[in-house]
Order: structure tokens, then C-alpha cells, then sequence
């Protein structure tokens, strides 16, 4: 199966961005810690969620769709913390399940987990942390995690890592005492499940800081919760839009969350307009990279949040190629993802690949089509977003990777206008 894309497209209308896949994971882990049913709204229904959901009923989780991308979970059937290792390898998040089973059951054997291939992607922060919690730790073909009771701890985290920092706060919550969090990771959907636990009882303060206090409660009871926007999704279609010099109104955008998408962008010459819940892009933007004083070649670097998302690097390298300028892209945190520039290239980018970690841009250079492989999620839209702003057809193969992050995204950009089908493969 691929995507086969004729461009260049130029879109117009309202775009809707799904839950986020990054906030939906880690609740639905959650949910294991509830003592009655929880309903989860705006729950994307894309691959990794699905393996999710699919993971907990292989524990014995009752889950039920009742509506296009709302699921009521009861976790009462789950009755050991043993993970499917088939499951296990589909996904990278099934790591985040370490935290609420160890907290429910006192035990958890946990296979190695999957996810995308863009580095070296360590563990050591959960097991760290799990351990200051109580929990001994023992590492073999599987992690077998076992404490008899869990303690409040003071916790500073080796790196800001966002599920290394859910599965402590998941664990956290059932622990006896308080325990704090330093160094705590702040992303939109860390805040997310901090909020979703409070909902349920959890008694957290500090939320949306690097330092998060948890007092560990007895027990959690169900409730409804709406998983936030996807911000990653909203800077796709940022990106989207500039590149295919498209007018795109995005709406159900979190405002407090818009500023680290928002300079990051700005420094590629891409210009928005956020009023309320909505963000308009305009068309025909005039794509300069905005130089450092005295005329510098400036860095768009990503970082922990509040920084501009690592899961907007592939996309800000693919606009940067349309730009006027020159730009170093500087990947911090994963030193595999800037591989995809190749086939940026081979589509007519001016891209020298420095190191693993860096990439200058150099533009405005006309994309034509061309026949490239997905290698992660991010990398994925990147291509298809490069696709839909070259001239000529593109086939982008492996879109099961892209299918991963973003829900039904070939029939959304359709609606606005986009060339783009899925082609089945021959029987």
C-alpha cells in the first residue's frame, strides 16, 4: 500500500486536528489505575492507539467504542501484570504501561518495546525512576519490575524524558507519601495526563512545570475526559500550508500551547494569526529565513518543552527547503531522524547533511516528485507534505508509519483540495 500524490496542491478550508496520539497513550495506561469505567473522548483512532487499547484487553480490559473516537475503559478484569511481547514490539509506548500495572499489582514483566527507528531511545529514566519508588528492577530478555509497596521518593530525573516522567507520575499517584518530580518533562500531553489523573482523584500540583508533587492516594475512581489537541498535528498543517502556499483556518487550537510551535515557525518567515480557538494561515507568504543579528545563519533547534517539539524537525527541515535562505536545522534529541534528508534531496532540495544531529538548508528549491520509502511517522508527513508542494507524482511507500500519528490524514487533505489517494497492492 502507498500514497500516490500529484502536485503541486494548493489547499483551502477549515482542518480539524485530531486528539493527541501522545496524550491518548498514556491515559488509556492510566486507566488501568481506575476503580470504575472511564470514558475517553477525541481518542485518535490511529495504529499505535489501537495496539494500545488492543494491549489492554490482552490484560483483561473491557473496552467498548461507543462513538467515532470515544471508548468507555473498565479496567476491572485486568488481573495480572504480564504484557503480550508480540504487542509489546508494536509499539514504543507500551513502556508506559510499567508504571500503572507495578502501582496496581506490585509486579510487572515488561518485554522490550518497539516503536520508530530514529536513535537510540534509552530506558534507564523509568527504571530509575520506578526504582527510587520501591520497585527492584532486573533486566534480561524481559524487564521484570517487583515491589512489595511503592514510597514516595524525591525524584530528579537523569533527562527531562516524557515517558520516563508519565509511567513516574502513573506510579506516583498509588504510592504511600508524596513524591516530587524534578526535572520533570512539561509537554502539552504530560499536563494532559497530570489533569486527566486529578480528574479521577490523583492529587498533583505543579503541573505544566519541571517540578511536579504527587501525594499518593488510595485509590482512583472513573470518569470522562477529553483528550487535548494534537499540537504536533497542528504544526504539520502550519507547515503544510506555508509550503504549499495554501489558506488554512486550524481550528481547536490550544493557545497556551502555540507559542513554541509559533517562534520556531516564525524563523522560517512563516506567519500565523491565532484568535481564540482558531489559527489562520494565510496563502502566498513570502517564505524568508529571518537571519540572527548581524546577518547570521540562524539555528532552528528543538528541545524539551517549552522548546520548539522534536516531532516538528522533519517537517521544519521540508518547509526550510522553500524558503529564501539559509538555515542550520539542529536536531538535539534523536540522532537518527535528520537520515530522511536524502530523499528530500533526491526530490531537488539543497540540503548538506553535516552530522547526524545537523542540516543546512539552503533555498527556495522547486521539489519535483519522486518515489521515496517512510522510514518513521514524522519523516512520513514530512515526505507527503514535500510531496503535495513538488511539481509531478510522488509515490510515498510505508505509509503504515505515517498511519501511526495521523488519523485518516489522505481523506482530511482531500477535503481541502489535496491530490492524493491510497493505492491498495495488487492481489
Amino acid at each position: 500500500m502507498h500514497y500516490r500524490i500529484t502536485g503541486p496542491s494548493r489547499l483551502e478550508g477549515r482542518f480539524r486536528p485530531s486528539g493527541n496520539k501522545n496524550g491518548a497513550l498514556p491515559i488509556l495506561a492510566g486507566c488501568i489505575l481506575a476503580e470504575d469505567s472511564v470514558t475517553l473522548e477525541n481518542v485518535p483512532e490511529i495504529r499505535d492507539v489501537l495496539t494500545m487499547i488492543e494491549l489492554l484487553r490482552n490484560l483483561g480490559a473491557e473496552i467498548e467504542r461507543t462513538a467515532p473516537n470515544t471508548f468507555r475503559v473498565d479496567p476491572a478484569g485486568i488481573e495480572s501484570g504480564a504484557i503480550d511481547p508480540e504487542l509489546s514490539r508494536r509499539i514504543r509506548a507500551s513502556i508506559l504501561l510499567a508504571g500503572p500495572l507495578l502501582a496496581r499489582f506490585g509486579e510487572v514483566v515488561l518485554p522490550p518495546p518497539g516503536g520508530d527507528v530514529i536513535g537510540r531511545r534509552r530506558l534507564d529514566t523509568h527504571f530509575l525512576a520506578l526504582g527510587q519508588l520501591g520497585a527492584d528492577v532486573e533486566a534480561g530478555d524481559s524487564y521484570e519490575l517487583r515491589a512489595r509497596e511503592l514510597q514516595g521518593a524525591d525524584i530528579f530525573l537523569d533527562e527531562p524524558s516524557v515517558t520516563g516522567t508519565e509511567n513516574a507520575i502513573l506510579a506516583a499517584v498509588r504510592a504511600r507519601g508524596t513524591t516530587i518530580i524534578r526535572n520533570a518533562a512539561s509537554e502539552p500531553h504530560v499536563q494532559d495526563l497530570c489533569n486527566f489523573l486529578v480528574s479521577l482523584g490523583a492529587r498533583i500540583t505543579g503541573i505544566g512545570t519541571q517540578v511536579l508533587s504527587i501525594t499518593g492516594v488510595s485509590s482512583l475512581s472513573g470518569g470522562r475526559w477529553r483528550i487535548g489537541t494534537d499540537h504536533i498535528e497542528v504544526g504539520s498543517m502550519i507547515g503544510l500550508a506555508a509550503i504549499t502556499e495554501s489558506e488554512l483556518t486550524i481550528e481547536s487550537v490550544e493557545a497556551q500551547h502555540y507559542d513554541p510551535l509559533r517562534v520556531g515557525f516564525e524563523k522560517l518567515g512563516v506567519r500565523c494569526r491565532l484568535r481564540n480557538d482558531e489559527l489562520h494561515v494565510p496563502a502566498d507568504q513570502e517564505l524568508e529565513i529571518q537571519p540572527d543579528l548581524g546577518d547570521q545563519i540562524p539555528t532552528l533547534g528543538d528541545g524539551p518543552w517549552p522548546a520548539f517539539p522534536a516531532d516538528l524537525m522533519s517537517i521544519a527541515l521540508v518547509v526550510a527547503t522553500r524558503c529564501r535562505g539559509t538555515i542550520l536545522i539542529h536536531e538535539k534529541m534523536f540522532e537518527s531522524r535528520m537520515y530522511f534528508a536524502d530523499k528530500v534531496i533526491s526530490m531537488g532540495a539543497r540540503i548538506v547533511l553535516c552530522d547526524p544531529h545537523r542540516a543546512v538548508v539552503v533555498g527556495p528549491s522547486q521539489l519535483r516528485g519522486s518515489t521515496v520509502e517512510s522510514p518513521d511517522i514524522r519523516a512520513g508527513m514530512a515526505l507527503l507534505i514535500a510531496a503535495l508542494a513538488a511539481h509531478g507524482e510522488s509515490s510515498i511507500y510505508n505509509i503504515g508509519q505515517i498511519d501511526r500519528g495521523y488519523e485518516r490524514i489522505d481523506q482530511r487533505l482531500r477535503a481541502l483540495g489535496a491530490m492524493i489517494e491510497r493505492v491498495e497492492p495488487d492481489c
